[in-house]
């Protein structure tokens, strides 16, 4: 894996991942800074790795079971070492509209917020948010270009650089 490319002032990064060993590794160390209030919004095609990167992060909080897609779900709840990861996919949204009656911010306080698809309701999410947008660049490789959006978000950014 290669190492971040910093972007203009600090608010982003990118990271090439040759495969979803090392997308894995990166969501790894990414659950290993996060904490409760935290929110994460995953962008990209299917089959982008957006799951296998949920993965990396549920195993880097301590969580030690499966993890998988939740296209037919709309929020999976995982325990991790110290509290829970919420896995919310809003790819089967019908409208924004739908995302702000979950209040998931709200109702994931005692936790991770990891989001896949948020373009499908982005006003609901706070503006402090880590984005990652996944590029597919091969068949195994991608791009995972994070963005800060605010000061705690910058954080998890900088300690993801170290």
């Amino acid at each position: 894996m290669s190492k971040p490319a910093l972007g203009k002032a600090g608010g982003t990064a990118r990271f090439d991942s040759r495969g979803p060993g090392e997308t894995r590794r990166v969501g790894a160390r990414l659950g290993r800074l996060l904490r409760p209030g935290d929110t994460v919004l995953l962008s990209g095609d299917l089959g982008a790795g957006k799951t296998v990167f949920v993965q990396g992060i549920a195993r880097g909080m301590g969580f030690k079971g499966s993890v998988s897609s939740k296209s037919f779900v709309l929020m999976g709840e995982y325990q991790g070492r110290e509290f829970k990861l919420y896995q919310a996919d809003l790819y089967r949204l019908e409208a924004p509209e739908q995302a702000e009656e979950l209040a998931m911010e709200e109702y994931c306080e005692d936790g991770v917020l990891v989001v896949e698809w948020p373009e499908r309701a982005p006003q609901v999410f706070a503006p402090d948010s880590l984005r990652v947008r996944f590029e597919v660049s091969g068949e195994r490789t991608r791009g995972l270009i994070l963005e800060a959006g605010g000061p705690r978000s910058g954080e998890l950014l900088a300690g993801l650089r170290r």
